[in-house]
């Protein structure tokens, strides 16, 4: 079993900016990729972004150009940089991890519990 457990969201006002965090725990051989999704209230989950163990990133559309994210392998964690928010970033945010326990494993998906992001003045 993997734990990921994120942190950092909280109430900012428009143009404000946030640094969310996620630190994956457990039974981790490799972790493939973590990610970042949010779902604000009625809407379904959607993707912000994402990054393989090699750097690579994907960014939903909405968010390119001001978010950011980051990943330290060493520490199993993600980061999100989220610059210049606006009252529809408003949603909670949860990171994602696809991990393997063991070589032999297939990657598994682990969700974080979420953490709240309230842009507003």
């Amino acid at each position: 079993q993997v734990q990921l457990v994120d942190s950092g969201g909280g109430l900012v006002q428009p143009g404000g900016s946030l640094r969310l965090s996620c630190a994956a725990s457990g039974s981790i051989f490799s972790i493939l990729a973590m990610g970042w999704y949010r779902q604000a209230p009625g809407q379904q989950r959607e993707l912000v972004a994402t990054v393989t163990t090699d750097g690579s990133s994907d960014y939903a559309d909405s968010v390119k150009g001001r978010f950011t994210i980051s990943r330290d392998n060493a520490k199993n964690t993600v980061f999100l940089q989220m610059n210049s928010l606006k009252p529809e970033d408003t949603a909670v945010y949860f990171c994602n991890a696809v991990s393997r326990a063991t070589m032999f494993d297939s990657p598994m998906l682990y969700w974080g519990q979420g953490t709240q992001v309230t842009v507003s003045s």
